[in-house]
Formats: structure tokens, C-alpha cells, sequence
């Protein structure tokens, strides 16, 4: 039985310091903190080499976000963000973690690091094995690994009894390789962050507009009329998007946002591409700002639809789009009807804001077809996230503001190619469409049971009913919810394997064996038999295009994601069909493969070897809703939350400091919001604090209610914020322990990391 190592970032402070919020974001500071965090990690030199190639048409893709690049000219040395160099200098750190690093290491003591602490390490050079009661891991050759892997695989009563996860950095030929490994191994035990990010996204955009994806494109913004950010902090998360925001005010555009925090970055922002923009008052972005209360979206966009129905009703024809409604949509009859079952005045409670502010938002709406409406995890991780995103559609759908120029659904995605794995078949619940295909192709019998997600994996294995976790990527246990509960989920595992470019704590917390296999990054070169291959991504918007990497890598003992995924093949299936090694020999061989089971990948290799790449088919963008069950465009009807507070008791939700992405954390500060040096500290509304007799910077314990279940997060510093009472916010993975794996959202079972009930002690 592996020891009980921590789970959890320690509880210890780090020296706070509390700044003034800032009036702009980007600009000058943007560019230092970027420059400071390159030349800490890997050089000026190497640095400025490395960033004039990101995100370039000859370079590599960002391993951030999946913000779109420019289809035309793109910004000479600035095609990235503050933190997409932060992410940059991470993987090409000169830090190393070799077999001495971990030879003078215990895992017990890097378990008491901060994940910071662990991040900062550095890159992990060589294959390591942790073998059952031991303390320190050692060097393993390849070989022995992919053995070792494939004894455990096959000595499973089921193939169902593995866990094979995936993180959003996977390239598209790594992951459809991947996938097509576990389903020829015999399971679609497939989760990935998918499930606990934008699934919510893809199931309602899936029943409503017959696509889990976005509909615009990014020259989209430069025509919209009204843009809506709603439950995302861009200015942090997604920082190239405040250029697509500028670019809507600069050609008339109003931008509304809805968010219980007010986000320096939407409300003033300076181009960091332009010199001349670096000083002065810079751009001011939001027009309408409405602080909603934490999940009270869908009465606010209920509230919002029953204006614009009054409206209708008193002019009829000057709100809704009467002739897209006929042509391209079904079920308006039911929404106009259940819209009468609510009143505005037992809905304006839920939203903590007064009627004067959501009218002249619902003015803009009304006056407007050209709208974009923007979201991401703000909406995505509540009990009713599908229902956020549904009501998003309705009021789309009522203005026809789909499938035009300048208007339609945006989802911002996160990790740079969660999209692009999906497409490749990175999904529990596959069609049945894809699986023939593969079938067709590949001359196997693929499996047709559906597998488990991320929080049915976490159960399955604490139950003992998984025996083997895989991850390709990511760090599992600080992005997962309920720490404690997943930690011991994966110790109940006989083998553990986590296929990584840096330590973090997923390594730390393993079954009876664990394995570390090192992998390129997306900066790096890839050398294959045939010679130096490029990976494919997809971005937020449906654009596949080439990642080069230009650096060699850090360690001669560092295999690709696809060799990875040839050699575990290798070693585990008797398939003499599938050709493994040639396959990874030329990743054009693999291209051609999925042209052959995945539509939209036409002419392939001969397509994305174009500057800029491609576009795959997107119906909803082009006024097609035929794969949804009426062939049309669906209305749906949405319940605004029933969660009530007790006097005691807040709403708190889950975010990220400025200086993180993910669960990779690159520092310590988090400056658009004031906090310094500390990530162990909660934002409260300043009435709350003083009501509980909280001060400032007084030091709390945090405990979460779920049915009678109780958690524990101790040790936090209360800071007081702009927020609606009775709401609060915490950095994660800090208070993940909180999170009830069993709470989560309805359909798309994604935890609801942003609806935590919790009560709070002084200490």
C-alpha cells in the first residue's frame, strides 16, 4: 500500500501583500512581468528565440489556451500573451528533475512543497519508476516501461478496469492515436478535462444547435454589434481575446459583461502591441456591467428574455426575428409559454442586481442582431450549467444572431487543444458513426459501452472497480474535485502512469506502482525516423493548423506523445493490423488516417500544410441545425438555480490567480486583483466580513455542506473584495478539497466547482 503522501498544497502562508486593484490591464507591466519570467527561467537569448516563434505560422502553437491566431498577418515578436510566455518559459526551463533529483528526494518531502514549489523544479529528463513501499522513484529504461504497462494491462479482468485520461495539450495525432489504443485494447474508458471544463458547453450547444462548438470566428468580432462576456475573466484566462474585444469597440461595438467580479481586464485594457497605447488612459471596454450574484444567471437571462418579450409584445416584430424563427427553429411556442410562469420580482433576488441595471443591458440586446455572446467555466460548473448555456441560446435564437457575420455562441475553451482531442475521439461516449469508421479502417471490433467520464473514473476507482490510471498529460489531483476522495481513489490503483513534461503533484500521489513517463513539449523538435515532423491543433474556433517545435529538447531521453502511445501499443496488443512504429515513423501516415475516419479532415496533410491551416465544417455557422433531433434549432426550457442560503452560510466559487494557468502556477501574485505573494486567501464581501466579525486579513478555516457531508480547508486569509454578499472566491487547487465529487452538474455531470456551500470560522 503506497503511503498517504499529501494530497493537498500545505497549509502554510507565503507573506501577503495587498495592492491596489489596477484601472488597466496589459500594457507595459504585461510585457515586464512576461520578459521577468523568461529571463528567470531560460535566458533572454533563448527566450526572445523562442517567443518570435509562438504562434507563428512557421512556429509553435502556445501550450496555454486555445485563443485563435489572426488568419491574416499576425503580430511580428507579440503574437502571444503575458501568460503564454509565462507558459513558454515553463517548459523550456533550465531547471532539471533528473534521477538525482529524485534519488536525494523522497516523495514524502516533495509532497509537503507548495504546488508552486513542485512546479519550479523543473523539466523531468528521464522514464522513473516508483515501485510498491518505496519512497523514491528511479530511472527505468524505456523499454522496461512499456512492459511493465502491458503485463498490467493484460493481467486485468476487463480492459473496463483502466483508466486512460487525457489533458487538453495532447496533439491531434498523439490523441487520436491514443484513443484508437484504448478502444483496440477494448474500452472507451477515455475521460479528460473536458469533463470538468467545457462539457456543459458541448451538451447544450450539441441538443440545441446540433454542434458541442462555437459558432464564430474571430474576424466575427471585428462586426459584431454587441459583444456579451459572461461568467469568464479573459483579461487573465484567454489575455489575446482583449484584442478581439478592442477591435469590436474600435468599429462601434458595445461589450457587456456579466460576472460577480469585476475584472480589471474588461474594463480598461492598453495593446500591448502597439507602443503607442502603453501609456495613457488606454481603452475602455465594458459598457454595461452587471455583478451578478454567484449562479444567478439563468434568472438574470430569464429576466432579460421576459424585457425583450414585453417589448415584442408592445411592437411586435422590432425585437425578434420572426423569419429566422420560422425557417430555422422549433419550440418557441413553449418557451414564450413558460416564460409566463415566472415573475421579474421573485427573479431579481437571485441575481443581486436592481432592474435599472439588467434593462439597459436587455436595451442593447433588443436593439441588436449582430451579437456575440462569450463564456466560459463561470457558467460551465453549476449544478444547472447546461441550462445557463441553453437560456444563452434562446436569446441568440430570438435574434436570429446565428449563423451570420458578427454573431453567434463562443465558447473559450481553455487548455490549447482540449478542443482538438475531442474531434479526434477523446470521449467516453462515442458515436456509434466514429466507432464504424474506426472499425472500417482499422479492422477491429471497437468497443460500444460507453466508458466513465472523470467523476465516474474517481468512483470507479475508489471502489476498487479500476485497477490501472493512465494520464496522458495534465495533473489529475489538482484538477479534480474533492482531493481527499481522489487521492485515495488513486492509491487503490495497482498501477499509476503519467506521461508529463514537469513534476507536479499527480506524481505524488499514486497506486501500489507508479511510472513517469517525460515527454517533448510543444517548443521542442521531434525527431522521428523519417525526420522532423510537426503536430496539429485545433484552436477554440474550429481552425486545424501546424505546431513546429524550434528548440532541442532538454533530454536525449524525452520520446513524443504519438511514440509514447506506438510503444504502449506495442507492448500490449497482439495487432498485427495496425502498424504501430510506421505509423509514428511519419506523423503524415497518421494524418492520413484520420482523414479517412473523421469528417472535415479532406486532403489532410495537403491542407494543414497550408500557412494558417483550415477550418472544419461548423453547421451551426452555416445556418444548419439538421443534426439536432427536430433538424432545426431548438429552444429549450431552463430553471434559474434552487440552491438558498442559510444566514450562515456563502456561495463560493472557484478561480485562478493571474499567475496561473490551470494547475501549472507560475507565481505567486495575482495582480489584477491587488494580492501578492499569497494564494491561500479568500475574497469576501466587506459587509460579510464584518457581520461575522471577520477583519482584514484575518485568518479562517473554510468547511463545505453536501448533504450532511462535511470538508475542511484550513488556513485561508480573508481579503476583502468587491463582490456580491454572501459570495465568496478561492484560488484552486487550494480548496478542490471542498468540492463534492457527487455535486455536479445535471446531464453533463461536470463538478460544480463554482457552487460550494460553505461556512467560515475566524480563527
Amino acid at each position: 500500500m503506497s503511503k498517504k503522501h499529501h494530497a493537498q498544497p500545505p497549509e502554510k502562508l507565503t507573506g501577503i501583500q495587498l495592492k491596489e486593484v489596477p484601472k488597466s490591464a496589459v500594457g507595459i507591466k504585461a510585457i515586464k512581468s512576461a520578459l521577468s519570467h523568461i529571463k528567470d527561467e531560460v535566458g533572454i537569448i533563448k527566450g526572445i528565440t523562442l517567443l518570435k516563434n509562438i504562434n507563428q505560422k512557421n512556429g509553435f502553437d502556445c501550450p496555454g489556451c486555445a485563443w485563435p491566431d489572426p488568419d491574416a498577418k499576425r503580430a511580428f515578436l507579440a503574437e502571444y500573451c503575458e501568460n503564454g510566455a509565462k507558459a513558454i518559459a515553463e517548459e523550456a526551463t533550465k531547471n532539471k528533475v533528473s534521477p538525482l533529483f529524485f534519488a536525494t528526494h523522497t516523495i514524502e518531502e516533495i509532497s509537503k512543497l507548495s504546488d508552486y514549489e513542485i512546479g519550479k523544479s523543473g523539466r523531468i529528463t528521464h522514464p522513473m519508476y516508483l515501485p510498491e513501499g518505496k519512497d523514491n522513484y528511479e530511472e527505468i529504461s524505456w523499454e522496461a516501461a512499456f512492459k511493465m504497462i502491458g503485463k498490467e494491462l493484460n493481467s486485468l479482468n476487463s480492459p473496463d478496469e483502466a483508466i486512460f485520461y487525457t489533458s487538453g495539450r495532447t496533439s491531434n495525432e498523439a490523441a487520436f492515436l491514443y484513443q484508437l489504443f484504448v478502444r483496440q485494447f477494448g474500452t472507451n474508458n477515455l475521460p479528460d478535462c473536458s469533463n470538468m471544463c467545457h462539457e456543459s458547453s458541448g451538451v447544450a450547444l450539441s441538443e440545441t444547435l446540433g454542434i458541442g462548438k462555437g459558432s464564430v470566428t474571430l474576424e466575427d468580432f471585428n462586426h459584431a454589434d454587441l459583444v456579451i462576456v459572461i461568467g469568464q475573466n479573459p483579461g487573465t484566462n484567454h489575455p489575446r481575446m482583449l484584442t478581439a474585444l478592442n477591435e469590436t469597440k474600435t468599429h462601434g461595438g458595445k461589450i457587456v459583461t456579466i460576472n460577480p467580479l469585476p475584472e480589471v481586464g474588461l474594463i480598461n485594457y492598453k495593446d500591448p502591441q502597439n507602443p503607442l497605447k502603453w501609456i495613457g488612459k488606454g481603452q475602455d471596454l465594458t459598457d454595461v456591467f452587471l455583478q451578478v450574484k454567484i449562479n444567478g444567471d439563468v434568472a438574470l437571462l430569464k429576466i432579460i428574455l421576459k424585457l425583450m418579450k414585453e417589448q415584442e409584445d408592445l411592437k411586435p416584430g422590432s425585437v425578434f426575428n420572426h423569419q429566422f424563427i420560422k425557417e430555422k427553429t422549433a419550440g418557441i411556442e413553449d418557451l414564450l409559454i413558460d416564460l409566463e410562469n415566472y415573475s421579474i420580482d421573485d427573479l431579481i433576488p437571485q441575481t443581486g442586481l436592481s432592474l435599472d441595471q439588467i434593462k439597459e443591458a436587455a436595451k442593447l440586446i433588443i436593439n441588436n442582431e449582430k451579437i456575440i455572446i462569450c463564456w466560459a467555466m463561470g457558467l460551465t460548473q453549476h449544478k444547472n450549467a447546461v441550462d445557463n448555456i441553453r437560456e444563452i441560446v434562446n436569446i441568440l435564437l430570438l435574434k436570429g444572431s446565428i449563423g451570420k457575420k458578427g454573431a453567434g455562441t463562443c465558447p473559450v475553451r481553455g487548455h490549447s487543444n482540449v478542443q482538438g482531442d475531442r474531434t479526434m475521439g477523446i470521449w467516453e461516449k462515442p458515436p456509434t458513426s466514429f466507432l464504424d469508421s474506426l472499425e472500417n479502417e482499422f479492422n477491429f471490433k471497437a468497443p460500444r459501452k460507453h466508458g466513465f467520464d472523470v467523476v465516474e473514473a474517481i468512483e470507479a476507482m475508489h471502489q476498487k472497480k479500476a485497477k490501472v490510471f493512465f494520464g496522458m498529460g495534465g495533473n489529475f489531483i489538482s484538477a479534480t474535485p474533492d482531493t481527499e476522495f481522489t487521492a485515495d481513489a488513486l492509491r487503490n490503483c495497482n498501477l499509476t502512469v503519467q506521461v508529463s513534461t514537469k513534476l507536479n503533484r499527480s506524481h505524488l500521489i499514486t497506486g501500489k506502482k507508479a511510472l513517469i513517463l517525460p515527454c517533448l513539449g510543444r517548443s521542442e523538435k521531434d525527431l522521428q525516423s523519417s525526420g522532423e515532423q510537426f503536430i496539429t491543433v485545433e484552436n477554440s474556433m474550429g481552425v486545424v493548423h501546424q505546431s513546429h517545435g524550434h528548440l532541442e529538447p532538454c533530454s536525449n531521453k524525452l520520446l513524443s506523445e504519438p511514440a509514447i502511445v506506438a510503444g504502449l501499443a506495442n507492448a500490449t496488443l497482439n495487432n498485427a493490423t495496425t502498424k504501430w512504429s510506421k505509423l509514428v515513423s511519419n506523423y503524415d501516415f497518421i494524418r492520413d488516417k484520420i482523414e479517412a475516419t473523421i469528417p472535415g479532415f479532406e486532403n489532410f496533410n495537403e491542407r494543414v500544410r497550408v500557412k494558417g491551416g483550415f477550418y472544419l465544417p461548423n453547421n451551426a455557422r452555416e445556418n444548419n441545425f439538421q443534426p439536432t433531433s427536430t433538424g432545426k434549432a431548438n429552444f429549450t426550457l431552463n430553471k434559474p438555480s434552487e440552491i438558498k442560503l442559510e444566514d450562515n452560510q456563502f456561495m463560493m466559487m472557484t478561480i485562478r490567480t493571474h499567475d496561473q494557468y490551470n494547475t501549472t502556477i507560475y507565481g505567486l501574485n495575482d495582480r489584477y486583483r491587488g494580492v501578492l505573494n499569497e494564494r491561500r486567501i479568500i475574497f469576501m464581501n466587506a459587509d460579510d466580513m464584518y457581520n461575522l466579525g471577520i477583519q482584514k486579513l484575518d485568518l479562517v478555516d473554510l468547511t463545505s455542506h453536501f448533504k450532511g457531508e462535511i470538508r475542511e480547508a484550513k488556513g485561508f486569509l480573508a481579503v476583502p473584495y468587491k463582490i456580491p454578499n454572501q459570495c465568496t472566491a478561492t484560488y484552486f487547487p487550494e480548496t478542490n478539497v471542498l468540492v463534492p465529487l457527487k455535486s455536479k452538474a445535471d446531464i453533463s455531470n461536470t463538478p460544480a466547482s463554482k457552487t460550494v456551500i460553505i461556512t467560515i470560522k475566524k480563527r
